[in-house]
């Protein structure tokens, strides 16, 4: 394909081929350029980590701070497909990190015990796109068992951690973001962190909390997101949404991968149009900070939500009806969302699916011109 471009520019009408030829090029290259966090000096000593490894020494930090604490799932004891487990069953013993059947029903039942027993359980599902044979035990059983005994037993000291999001080759069975499906369910925690620094911390955070937490890592940021991350041991709030740019004229939602999107549309409706757009992360998508998206809402009077999961429910659907029912009076046009389509997650189509900076630019033109 690559070698057909420049054919493909010159067979093509010359108002047709530098489009498609952008997006065939595109899907080749990310479709996100990264935007590193940075940490103020009074968190100490750091060192340089990529998503994976910043996931790594947080596990490594929670089984060297917890005796009860253990990590399973499938292929962990050799460091699983995207080595967030490397090294830890040499440090700590096959006792404390081990590989499980190819069963997510059955790593979730048995995550639930060992958390039940008063353990911290720590389970790895190899891809978020196959928790769904895990649905019943999370949204049955874990997200539950506060609740129907009266608050006399519980699993909170329980995590599952699976890698999501758009990779550039995954398609339908390995790009998927499931987070909505799990936004529906009262007991659980979701959330989704966007770099390394965030990724540490929010993961301590999740394994630390007293009620069962999910925890998607978006994979295209497992090598690509490099950041300078604190070596101490730290944790930060999980329902706390973070504001990265201030602006007042166009409040943009969203987390994960789909954050520097977002940013990059920022910086492109400054230099193109001078608008000034607000961009936050929203971090936690169960619970969500409200407060923080209405008060930027209420002071900009627009808002675009964007991810990468399909439009139809997907979660910036609860994000824009809350917005309308609380902030209506202060909306200068109707919430705008930016998703992937209602199809299967497609492998050569995949630039078409991504709500990427054109499209996402596309709607603050939209808002702006409401």
């Amino acid at each position: 394909m690559l070698l057909a471009l420049p054919l493909l520019k010159r067979v093509l009408k010359p108002t047709v081929a530098p489009s498609l030829c952008n997006v065939f090029t595109s899907r080749y290259s990310s479709h996100f350029s990264y935007f590193p966090d940075t940490v103020p000096e009074s968190m100490g000593e750091t060192q340089r980590l990529n998503l994976f490894q910043s996931i790594n020494n947080a596990l490594d930090t929670a089984l060297a701070t917890d005796n009860t604490a253990v990590v399973f799932g499938e292929d962990v004891g050799f460091g699983g497909v995207f080595r967030c487990t490397i090294g830890l069953q040499d440090k700590y013993g096959k006792d404390r990190v081990f590989n499980t059947p190819l069963c997510e029903q059955g790593i979730a039942g048995f995550a639930i015990g060992v958390a039940v027993s008063g353990a911290t359980a720590i389970a790895e599902l190899q891809f978020a796109d196959y928790i769904f044979p895990a649905f019943d035990q999370i949204v049955n059983e874990a997200a539950k068992y506060r609740y129907r005994s009266g608050n006399l037993f519980d699993c909170g000291n329980l995590t599952f951690r699976a890698p999501c999001g758009a990779v550039g080759h995954g398609a339908l069975y390995h790009s998927q973001s499931p987070e909505a499906y799990f936004a529906h369910t009262p007991g659980l925690k979701v959330v989704v962190p966007r770099g390394p620094i965030k990724a540490k911390g929010l993961l301590l955070s999740c394994i630390r909390d007293q009620n069962p937490c999910i925890f998607l890592e978006p994979k295209v940021l497992y090598r690509s997101a490099v950041e300078m991350v604190p070596t101490k041991d730290y944790t930060l709030p999980l329902s706390s949404a973070d504001i990265l740019v201030e602006g007042e004229d166009i409040t943009m939602v969203a987390w994960g991968t789909q954050v520097h999107v977002l940013r990059e549309v920022a910086e492109l409706a400054r230099q193109q149009l001078n608008v000034a757009c607000e961009v936050i992360d929203l971090v936690s998508i169960l619970p969500w900070d409200k407060e923080t998206v209405f008060n930027s809402v209420k002071k900009t009077g627009r808002i675009l939500i964007a991810h990468e999961a399909p439009i139809t429910n997907g979660f910036g659907a609860e994000i824009a009806a809350v917005v309308q029912s609380e902030c209506f009076l202060h909306l200068e046009a109707p919430v705008q969302r930016v998703c992937g389509f209602d199809t299967p997650f497609p492998h050569i189509f995949e630039p078409f699916y991504l709500p990427d900076k054109w499209r996402c630019l596309s709607a603050v033109k939209k808002l702006l011109n409401y």
